[in-house]
């Protein structure tokens, strides 16, 4: 994977790791490299993030550990790349990012999608939280009466219970604005390959180990 490459991969993955867990610009790591004795370009850690952060994201999904089954549901708004695009997230009960969608259009088709790829991949939640918004209750009920018809196997599943309060969801309104702090330095994005993995803010904690 790093073969060719000017700099060792420690440099490389420290930058790229650095760039998507903390709230610092390409200059910012540029800076940081040179008071370590390594000159690197800030353009070439920007294309190290075009290359590498997919491999990153893919392997952090791999090792990472199972969600909860009480889920905060959400969605705000990011520049990718150079428009502005809604981005729906969930969040468990620990934090940890469930699952993220990102969409023109802010509508009952599009927090459908969002909802039917988090519970293809984690299965049903429990309890989902979501503050006053009538269209992600509509979703998640619309998803949950589709579910048992799909379900294959024969048990009976217990409806999710549904929770609508600004107050409970909180959780993930602050997990909103930590990441518009991350992406106000970077100036927005250039692919929404570099924003899924903001958009996944425990990423950084995952590579650390």
């Amino acid at each position: 994977m790093f073969k060719g490459r000017h700099f060792d991969r420690s440099v490389i993955l420290l930058c790229v790791r650095w760039y998507l867990a903390y709230n610092l610009s390409l200059r910012n790591l540029e800076e940081m490299m040179a008071e370590r004795g390594v000159s690197v370009d800030h353009a070439t850690v920007h294309r190290w993030v075009l290359r590498y952060a997919p491999e990153l994201l893919e392997r952090f999904n791999l090792r990472k550990r199972s969600v909860s089954r009480r889920w905060h549901i959400d969605e705000t708004y990011i520049k990718v790349p150079g428009r502005w695009m809604y981005l729906y997230r969930a969040i468990d009960s620990s934090g940890d990012t469930v699952e993220f969608w990102f969409s023109e259009k802010r509508n009952l088709t599009a927090a459908k999608r969002f909802l039917r790829k988090a519970l293809k991949r984690h299965g049903r939640p429990e309890r989902i939280v979501v503050d006053g918004s009538q269209t992600n209750r509509e979703a998640i009920l619309s998803c949950d009466s589709a579910d048992p018809l799909e379900n294959r196997s024969r048990r009976d599943l217990k409806p999710i219970r549904i929770r609508q309060s600004a107050y409970l969801n909180n959780r993930i309104e602050q997990d909103h604005r930590a990441i518009k702090r991350r992406v106000r330095p970077m100036l927005g994005f250039q692919s929404v390959v570099c924003a899924g993995s903001v958009a996944t803010p425990d990423i950084g904690q995952a590579e650390a180990g």
